[in-house]
């Protein structure tokens, strides 16, 4: 029967089924120990520590914390193989990089459901993006392996000796592999210290070093807290030191290798300007917009936590950002369904809510969508904040958390001041039509990567890096080979 104006019409409501993945096929050990020389070794003092799920605060499986003797045991073992190792032809070396990068992809679903349980990201992001791009990265640089004369045409690269590498608990396996993967390549032998809340996707890669018959030595893996990074970047057995986290231990980092002759390459803190214009297209902007934020819950040190809207657009644009927020799930990391997971660990989630806190207090005006959150677990709900000034803490520091400033500009000059304006030069977006606007924009930005159009885009061919207080040195593409080698002219 055809609808008439007085026939009564029921709304119908779609909602998701759960779409869980398993972990039933994962076998991981109960306890981890030290990754040292190519074995498991136990801790020299015996403490172990629980990594705890983000998403259900339960254990998931014990960690050795390495000492100082661990450490200086682990930089012996890497000191011990790399001369064995430089020697190998590259076109060798190459081979056990592409074998672990064909390992990677064969443990791809346990490794994608581990790093959703122990980190708390959702596990389309693990399958999708970490996983993929970590095996991606080893197959790039083994390319690179046996051409690195060709890399520096007329110079003869050397390797450095022993990498130290300590990696954050945002893309735990990913900052892994853009680490091991061109030091491996250049000759080097690591020691690598993963983040204290996300060691386990690390153990199981140590599994696939031994899977590939890598040396041993060549990698080792040494878990802790930052007491453990401080006695590897302490080691007088380091030639090069690469790090990622935060600005702060990144000061602290250069202090103590200023005059040791160490190479150092920084990743740190980001405060990212997402500039929309007025003729750009605002449904893909906001959909860009989403992803600069809220993917990885706003874990992401280039996350475009700063929204540059042009006034003319300002209104139908937060319209229709506010309505795409109340269509994000929250909840499982595990639930395919699943697009904000859970905040990495209790301590991130209090300074997420002190600087949401400050931002109200501040006057700026918050805009949080409905939303019903797990009983148990670490969360927070996808937050966007107008009215924001430029002299907010919520608008000059990073957050590390699903949380948009929003302000406003009237010319490309003021986008580009305002966007200048904080301590960090990690990244930026800028979305309009005209491509003359996004090259006068490139020029003036002092980020060391722009996106045009789109966002969050990674490749192992391009380099990765800041200006400022974001660090300094490259990582990916060609430019990342050139912190492990040194030159003989």
């Amino acid at each position: 029967m055809a609808a008439t104006d007085d026939t009564p019409r029921t709304r119908i409501t779609w909602d998701y089924a759960p779409a869980p993945e398993s972990p039933d096929h994962v076998r991981l050990r109960d306890s981890y120990g030290l990754f040292i020389g190519g074995e498991f070794v136990d801790p020299r003092d015996g403490r172990r520590v629980p990594s705890v799920s983000p998403a259900t605060e339960e254990p998931v499986a014990e960690v050795a914390f390495a000492g100082e003797a661990d450490v200086a045991a682990a930089v012996e073992a890497a000191r011990a193989a790399q001369p064995k190792w430089a020697k190998l032809p590259g076109r060798e070396r190459a081979k056990y990089l592409f074998r672990v990068a064909r390992l990677i992809q064969e443990r791809a679903r346990e490794l994608a459901i581990v790093e959703s349980i122990d980190g708390g990201k959702p596990i389309r992001e693990s399958r999708d993006v970490d996983i993929p791009l970590a095996a991606a990265h080893f197959f790039y640089y083994a390319g690179w392996a046996d051409k690195l004369e060709y890399a520096y045409p007329g110079r003869t690269p050397r390797p450095l000796g022993v990498a130290a590498q300590i990696i954050p608990w945002n893309f735990p396996l990913l900052m892994l592999a853009w680490k091991i993967a061109p030091a491996l390549a250049c000759g080097n032998t690591v020691v690598l210290k993963p983040a204290e809340t996300t060691p386990l996707t690390a153990m199981i890669f140590a599994d696939i070093c031994r899977q590939a018959e890598l040396p041993p030595g060549v990698v080792n893996l040494v878990t802790g807290d930052g007491s453990t990074g401080a006695y590897l970047v302490k080691s007088n057995g380091i030639d090069k030191l690469a790090f990622t986290g935060s600005t702060e231990v990144g000061k602290l980092i250069m202090r103590e290798l200023a005059g040791r002759g160490v190479r150092l390459t920084l990743e740190l803190g980001g405060k990212a300007a997402n500039i929309v214009f007025d003729d750009a297209a605002l449904d893909q902007a906001v959909e860009g917009i989403v992803n600069g934020i809220y993917f990885n819950q706003g874990h992401v040190c280039c996350a475009g936590s700063r929204l540059l809207v042009q006034e003319s657009i300002y209104e139908p644009l937060i319209e229709k950002l506010k309505r795409r927020l109340t269509t994000l799930r929250v909840g499982d990391p595990l639930d395919k369904n699943t697009d904000v997971g859970a905040i990495n660990s209790q301590a991130q989630l209090e300074k997420i809510r002190e600087l949401v806190a400050s931002g109200e207090d501040e006057g700026a005006e918050i805009f949080q969508p409905e939303c019903r959150l797990p009983e148990r677990g670490y969360w927070f709900v996808p937050t966007l904040f107008t009215n924001v000034a430029q002299s907010y803490r919520i608008a000059q520091e990073e957050i590390f958390g699903p949380v948009l400033s929003v302000l406003t500009f009237r010319t490309p000059e003021e986008a580009v001041e305002k966007a200048n304006n904080t301590p960090y030069g990690l990244s930026a977006g800028v979305w309009t039509e005209k491509g003359s606007r996004i090259l006068w924009m490139v020029e003036r930005l002092r980020a060391g990567v722009v996106w045009a159009n789109t966002f969050n885009r990674f490749d192992p061919t391009s380099p990765f890096g800041g200006y400022k207080e974001s660090g300094f040195g490259r990582e990916g593409g060609r430019h990342g080979l050139a912190p492990y080698l040194r030159f003989d002219e």
